[in-house]
């Protein structure tokens, strides 16, 4: 399976977080660690193909990142139907990435539902 990782603009922003869950790195390309974090964020994007994930450009798109207070990259910010849930700045695994996103989920599974493996 051939996972794509969609580059955003200010004027695709909005339609890719704007129903579900979404992550987004928020990078440049002159940035080490941000190099360093393509390989994990793709990994996690073949791991959880129900989510969106997307990157932004912070050069390219400077109002984004302000947008958002991005003040170092990388910045992953998850958003639930265009709302900003979680974020986080450093490079992150894979593994861990998808485990922090799937707690993410879990928490809107209803209390008096049980999840089954």
């Amino acid at each position: 399976m051939d996972i794509q990782v969609q580059h955003l603009t200010d004027s695709t922003f909005p339609g890719v977080v704007a129903d579900g869950l979404a992550v987004v790195d928020f990078w440049a390309g002159w940035c080490a660690p941000c190099r360093a974090m393509v390989p994990q964020f793709e990994r996690a994007a073949a791991q959880r193909p129900r989510y969106h994930f997307a990157k932004v450009d912070v050069d390219a798109e400077p109002a984004l990142a302000a947008r958002y207070g991005i003040s170092s990259i990388p910045t992953l910010i998850v958003f639930r139907d265009g709302e900003p849930i979680a974020s986080q700045s450093g490079v992150l695994g894979a593994e861990q990435l998808v485990k922090a996103l799937d707690q993410l989920v879990a928490v809107d599974v209803e209390p008096n539902r049980r999840a089954t493996a």
